[in-house]
């Protein structure tokens, strides 16, 4: 136990704290306040506290817990709201109301709630488990298994495994070593810090599909990649992760609001819970955890969630699921650090931030990938981060060490957002660096064909926005009709592809089979017509075809009728232009 020394917004410096340790959790004042240990030097500890600090009195009582940040990781996870170093929101309001009392906290997991818990038929009593070994599994929710598995750093004889109904700390095995016994429960302490083990990383060879146009055919992220988000207020960030978050085809969804705007998470927790699955047609927040941990709230737990959602997710992954982690904003996590690095008086690097930040930020990005965990399951993690440069200037820190590590950047234009297009994401300033990885699962599922589609698209939109500049200075009517065709269709393609409404019903998620018509039909459009210009039709006749409306209005097409749909386009396609060619040549011949 020691005494506070000094305060200093949620920095509080303590003495008498010998035999604590770096990062050791600890109570601080007479309310309690949760706080971590970031510094020590002799007796002198200093703490990060995850509360607001007013009121606090140096003289007041500091008592160590002795153990790390840790989370509580069990069935009922999944679909609950946490702050940033997991207390449960929603249990919190009902004890305190809409602000969250000092020194208030509450189980993140239900210790009331009772489970069914089924053993793997593979794992006998008498059987020697080890660490990270899948015993069992509830069934937490219809369409989803919650492993149990064999805590990190056990190994042993395990017994009393059997079928039940429990809660989630009472014991369901025991595992014993060298005289040692250790009771198994269905929950599990992990510490945020560290990432959890696995046997071994692989390759990133298939692509998490994400339902939005621009990202799935141009800049896709792989399942175990890492992606980044950048630009400027008002360029549609959050609405990009919430479209992730929606509709993207990972098993688990963990969402961290760090320092967003409170009306911004507001629609999140309000939407969320009424939002159909695709994938079951149940909830999605079934298979949702939501952090909060807005900007108005202690910047100390900011700087917490983003690993309290990385832990969170490691768990997941151990079981063999496929997690997506979406974290608005890693700016605001960076922002925190800044602060508590300058109450600590470190020496500061760029725009004062701490000289560790690139290091913090590889070590979170690090933390993604395909892996094969200790218990022999396959999972992964996949990490997108929105970064908000200030002005949208990324030769900022944040931006340029997030770069740094990242292999996706999904470059957001204001320009394309004030200009009413959106994802803004810039087509001629983002890449993915996860193509050649996944090119033999395109052709495999997809074929040559879409490979070859998405180059093409590339070149138009390159090539139009070549002679865009032209333009401007000599007009459209001095260009020839083939460059003249290449600005129509990359209209197209922004227009009619690229341009996609989160708020519409259908076009808000586009799958896949649905993505490849799109572009082949606008492809097949081109096609036509430069063989119609090759023989002097004019351009702006082609233009003015009715079956353009018909392209236009693919987006609206659902799922069901993509097939109908696809053989109707084309078939219009090639009546029209044949009709066209057909009335040039007569008009030749006359």
């Amino acid at each position: 136990m020691g005494n506070i020394e000094r305060i200093s917004g949620p920095l509080v410096v303590a003495n008498g704290m010998t035999g604590t340790k770096m990062y050791d959790v600890v109570k601080v004042g007479d309310a309690k306040l949760i706080g971590e240990i970031i510094q020590l030097k002799k007796d002198r500890a200093v703490i990060q506290v995850y509360e607001d600090t007013t009121g606090l009195k140096p003289g007041e009582a500091v008592v160590s817990t002795g153990e790390p940040l840790s989370v509580e990781l069990g069935p009922g996870v999944l679909g609950n709201i946490y702050d940033g170093i997991q207390r449960p929101l929603e249990i919190l309001e009902a004890k305190s109301g809409a602000f969250i009392g000092k020194g208030l906290t509450a189980d993140a997991v239900s210790r009331s709630k009772k489970w069914k818990f089924v053993a793997e038929k593979g794992v006998k009593n008498g059987a020697n488990v080890k660490q990270g070994q899948i015993i069992g599994h509830v069934q937490e929710t219809e369409f989803l298994k919650h492993y149990i598995m064999v805590p990190a750093g056990v190994d042993g004889k395990i017994s009393g495994l059997k079928d039940g109904t429990f809660k989630v700390d009472d014991r369901i095995a025991t595992v014993e070593k060298g005289g040692k016994k250790t009771e198994i429960t269905m929950l599990q302490k992990r510490s945020v810090r560290r990432a959890n083990p696995f046997t071994r990383k692989f390759r990133t060879e298939e692509p998490l599909i994400t339902g939005q146009r621009v990202i799935d055919m141009l800049f896709p992220i792989a399942k175990g990649g890492t992606a980044a988000a950048p630009g400027p207020f008002g360029s549609g960030k959050t609405v990009i992760q919430h479209q992730l978050a929606k509709w993207s085809d990972a098993d688990i969804i963990i969402y961290v609001g760090c320092g967003e705007r409170g009306n911004e998470m507001t629609e999140v927790l309000e939407e969320f819970p009424h939002l159909k699955d695709p994938k079951t047609g149940r909830p999605l927040i079934e298979r949702t955890t939501l952090i909060a941990n807005t900007s108005n709230m202690p910047v100390a737990a900011r700087e917490a969630s983003i690993y309290t959602g990385i832990t969170m997710a490691e768990y997941f992954r151990d079981m063999g699921y496929s997690v997506a982690i979406l974290a608005d904003s890693t700016s605001r996590w960076a922002e925190a650090m800044r602060e508590i690095s300058a109450r600590l008086e470190e020496m500061p690097g760029e725009e004062g931030y701490p000289a560790y930040l690139p290091k913090r930020l590889a070590e979170y990005y690090e933390r993604s990938g395909k892996v094969e965990s200790l218990g022999g399951k396959v999972g992964s993690i996949t990490i997108v981060g929105a970064v908000s440069p200030a002005g949208g200037d990324l030769s900022e820190p944040v931006s340029q060490g997030t770069l740094r590590v990242v292999k996706t950047f999904w470059s957001l234009d204001a320009s394309l957002a004030y200009a009413r297009h959106f994802p803004s994401i810039n087509w001629l300033t983002s890449y993915s660096l996860y193509g050649p990885d996944l090119e033999p699962w395109y052709v495999k599922n997809y074929g040559e064909e879409f490979i070859s589609n998405k180059d093409e698209v590339m070149k138009i939109l390159q090539k139009e926005s070549e002679l865009k500049d032209i333009v401007q200075l000599v007009g459209a009517e001095a260009l020839p009709d083939e460059e003249r065709l290449v600005l129509e269709i990359g209209r197209m393609l922004r227009e009619d592809f690229l341009r996609q409404s989160a708020f519409d019903e259908i076009d808000a998620y586009t799958s896949m089979k649905k993505q490849i018509f799109m572009i082949s039909t606008i492809l097949h459009f081109r096609k036509m017509a430069q063989e119609a210009i090759k023989v002097g039709v004019n351009v702006d006749k082609i233009g003015k075809l009715k079956v353009r409306e018909s392209i236009s209005r693919m987006k609206e097409t659902k799922e069901d009728d993509v097939a109908r749909a696809d053989a109707r386009i084309k078939s219009e396609i090639d009546s029209e232009f044949n009709a066209l060619l057909k009335e040039y040549r007569q008009g030749e011949v006359e």
